[in-house]
Parts: structure tokens; C-alpha cells; sequence
């Protein structure tokens, strides 16, 4: 798995690309975890490059809201392919996470 990192403004932008699976999820999960405890509080996770979500990738973005929560800060997802939104929508992720439709409209949710 590959994961681009961006920032944009005071907004981290993390794309993981390719399976977030038991296999991908344990990097994915220092990535995103180091990251907010480095101390971000504003982040997207824009899925346009990402294929598929196993539970192993849920839990880490359970994890990861958990600890923004904590923080006051903002996770917000964009750029669901529909088969992973039906994924969120199955497991009642869609109630935990903000999911926008493009990265300009995540940014914009997640600097808000």
C-alpha cells in the first residue's frame, strides 16, 4: 500500500491507494495514528485511490475518530467509491464519520 500525505492549509490529507486490509492496515494504522499524535486535529482520508476496505481497516478508522474526538479535531472522508460506502453504510460507519463527496468539500469540512 502506498500513502500519499499532503497538507493542505492546516489539514492533513492522507490517500491510501491500492487494499486496506489485515495485510495494509497495520502501516496505514502508524501513518494515521502518528500523524494525530503528532498532533493533528484536521484530517481527510480521501478513498478515490482505495479499491477495497476490510473490517481490519474499519477498526482503524474507528480508532482514528476515537482520538480526534478526544482532541476536538475533525476526520472527515471523501471520495467513496460506491461499494466502500455500502461497506460504511452496512457496518453504521456512515453515523461515526462526515463523508463528502470530493476533497475540496472534505478540506473545507475538516478546516471548519
Amino acid at each position: 500500500m502506498d500513502i500519499l500525505q499532503q497538507e493542505e492549509g492546516d489539514v492533513l490529507v492522507l490517500s491510501p491507494g491500492g487494499r486496506l486490509d489485515g495485510t495494509t492496515a497495520p502501516e496505514f494504522e502508524t501513518v494515521l495514528l502518528g500523524r494525530i499524535g503528532e498532533g493533528r486535529t484536521r484530517a481527510v482520508i480521501d478513498f478515490g485511490r482505495l479499491d477495497y476496505i476490510s473490517s481490519a481497516g474499519l477498526r482503524v478508522l474507528l480508532m482514528a475518530a476515537k482520538r480526534m474526538r478526544q482532541t476536538d479535531g475533525r476526520l472527515v472522508l471523501c471520495a467513496v467509491k460506491a461499494h466502500i460506502l455500502e461497506v460504511f453504510e452496512i457496518s453504521g460507519f456512515l453515523s461515526i464519520f462526515t463523508v463528502e463527496t470530493n476533497r475540496d468539500a472534505a478540506v473545507a469540512a475538516a478546516a471548519a
